[in-house]
């Protein structure tokens, strides 16, 4: 019986060794927000549905909006991320739900997708703080010498008292 050469070996572990790293290298699925298990928003409200409804089927919503206390919003999304970068949006979902200006019943259900988003660029500005800017000696030692601590009873409620 003939044994394998070196070279045959050295390929067949090598082989093994990039089918192990490349099975390392798959996406790592992220699933944040409202899971909808029995319940889909879009599909199982209607217009015309109570707020007693909306919160029986689907629990309370992700979000409500800061300036319209009658719209709700389920919000979910799917994100991947693969080794050492950055997590990539794959979908997301937002279920808008109106409610009348009594806030009562359904007056519209809409579904947002992540094509209907717009991304933000942060304005990189920055307001200035009023005062001087102080150097790190100066934050350390700023204070060393200049206050007096009273540990009398009238001037530190509930703090240590000085033994005397």
């Amino acid at each position: 019986m003939r044994l394998p050469s070196f070279k045959t070996v050295a390929l067949l572990s090598a082989a093994t060794g990039l089918m192990v790293l490349a099975s390392a290298c798959a996406p790592t699925v992220t699933h944040n927000g409202y899971l909808a298990y029995d319940a889909l928003p879009s599909r199982d409200i209607a217009v015309g549905d109570t707020k007693a409804t909306v919160l029986d089927k689907l629990g309370d919503p992700s979000q409500t909006s800061t300036y319209k206390p009658t719209e709700w919003y389920y919000i979910d999304q799917t994100s991947q991320r693969m080794t050492y970068k950055q997590a990539k949006v794959t979908q997301r979902n937002v279920t808008v739900i109106n409610f009348d200006p009594t806030g009562q019943t359904v007056t519209e259900v809409k579904t947002l997708l992540l094509a209907d988003g717009r991304e933000l660029t942060p304005n990189q500005n920055k307001t200035p703080t009023r005062g001087r800017a102080l150097t790190a000696l100066e934050q350390v030692l700023g204070t060393v010498g200049q206050q007096r601590i009273d540990n009398s009873s009238d001037t530190n409620p509930g703090g240590r008292r000085r033994r005397e």
